[in-house]
C-alpha cells in the first residue's frame, strides 16, 4: 500500500499494529489488548484525517496509484459478460478509450470510459488516459449501437484532459468532443455518467452528458486542472492548493451548484482502501439510477436532459 503525505500517520500506525500482530504470532506474549489499543488510535486517525480533506488532498487521493480505474470496474461489475468493442471504424483504436457490452444481473449497459495505466509500459500504451479524436468517435459509435438496441448508457469518466498533441488537434479533436456533446444531449436512451478518478476540462465533457451524472466522493470535476490553473494565474505550480479550493471541483461542491446528482460514498481511506465494497457501491449505484430512468419514454428521457442542462448556471434573484 502507497501512502500520500497526509496520510503519513496512518502508515506508522498500521506498521506499529502489523508489528504487533507478528510477534503475538511468532512468541507466546498475550497482544491481544496491545493490538486493540492501536487498531482503535488507527481508525480514529483515520476517521480525523478523511473527514478533514482539504480540495487539494481529494485531487490527490483521485490520483492514488493504487485507486481502481475503469476496466477494473467494470470486470469487477461484469464479471465474464462484458465484451470489449473496438475502433471508430474511421481512424484506429484508441486504446485510453475503452468500451463494450456488459450486464449487471439481467440488464445489458453499454460501457464506456478513461482506461490508465498501472506502470510506464501500460501508461504509454493507454496514453495516460488522454483520449485522441479516434477515441471520442469510438465512443459515439458505441453509444449509437446502445441507442439502436435500446440499451443504457453507463460512461465511467477518469482522465486528467482530453490529448493536446498537434495530431490529435490535425484530426479534430475539438469537433470530436463538441459532436459527442450535442449527440449525447439527444440520445434516445438512459445515460449514467460516473466521475470516478479525474474529471478534467473537454476530456471528460466528452463522455459526460447524462441523465444521472454521480461523483465518487475523492474526486473532482473541473475546466482545468489544479496545476495547469496555478501555472496560469500564478506562473508557478507552487500555488496548486490555492487553485484547488478556488476552482471548487469536489464532489460537494459540485453537489451544491447543482452539477451533479449525487455524491457516492467511499470506503474509510478512499475507493482503493476497500476495492471490492466500492465496486459493490458503484454497481448498487448504477442499478438504482437505471431504475429511476426505465419507466421514461425516449421523447421524455430528451427532454428532461435538455432541460437539465439548459438551467445549468442560471440563477434566480
Amino acid at each position: 500500500m502507497e501512502y500520500l503525505d497526509f496520510e503519513l500517520p496512518i502508515k506508522e500506525l498500521q506498521e506499529q499494529y502489523d508489528k504487533a500482530c507478528k510477534i503475538g504470532e511468532e512468541s507466546d506474549v498475550d497482544v491481544t489488548n496491545t493490538c486493540k489499543q492501536i487498531e482503535k488510535k488507527l481508525n480514529d486517525t483515520k476517521k480525523e484525517i478523511y473527514k478533514n480533506l482539504t480540495p487539494w488532498q481529494r485531487v490527490q487521493l483521485s490520483r492514488h496509484p493504487n485507486r481502481p480505474y475503469t476496466l477494473d470496474y467494470i470486470k469487477a461489475i461484469c464479471g465474464d459478460s462484458f465484451l470489449e468493442l473496438h475502433g471508430d471504424r474511421n481512424f484506429k483504436d484508441d486504446k485510453a478509450m475503452i468500451g463494450g457490452l456488459g450486464k449487471i444481473g439481467d440488464q445489458s449497459y453499454m460501457f464506456i470510459g478513461q482506461q490508465k495505466g498501472y506502470n510506464t509500459k501500460t501508461r504509454q500504451y493507454r496514453n495516460f488516459g488522454m483520449a485522441n479524436p479516434e477515441g471520442y468517435r469510438k465512443a459515439l459509435r458505441l453509444m449509437k449501437s446502445a441507442e439502436k438496441f435500446g440499451i443504457p448508457v453507463v460512461s465511467l469518466i477518469d482522465t486528467p484532459g482530453a490529448y493536446p498533441g498537434l495530431e490529435a488537434e490535425e484530426r479534430g479533436q475539438g469537433e470530436a468532443i463538441a459532436r459527442n456533446i450535442l449527440e449525447m444531449t439527444r440520445l434516445k436512451v438512459p445515460i449514467i455518467v460516473i466521475i470516478i478518478g479525474e474529471g478534467a476540462s473537454g476530456g471528460a465533457l466528452g463522455i459526460g452528458v447524462g441523465d444521472k451524472v454521480l461523483m465518487l466522493e475523492n474526486t473532482w470535476y473541473s475546466v482545468i486542472s489544479p496545476e495547469s490553473c496555478s501555472s496560469i494565474l500564478w506562473r508557478s505550480w507552487e500555488f496548486k492548493e490555492q487553485a484547488a479550493k478556488a476552482l471548487k471541483l469536489t464532489a460537494t461542491d459540485m453537489k451544491k451548484l447543482n452539477l451533479i446528482d449525487q455524491i457516492i460514498k467511499e470506503p474509510l481511506g478512499g475507493a482503493h482502501s476497500d476495492k471490492e465494497k466500492t465496486y459493490r457501491i458503484v454497481s448498487n449505484a448504477i442499478e438504482k439510477a437505471f431504475k429511476e430512468l426505465n419507466n421514461l419514454s425516449p421523447k421524455e428521457l430528451v427532454k428532461k436532459r435538455m432541460e437539465k442542462y439548459s438551467e445549468m448556471g442560471v440563477f434566480k434573484s
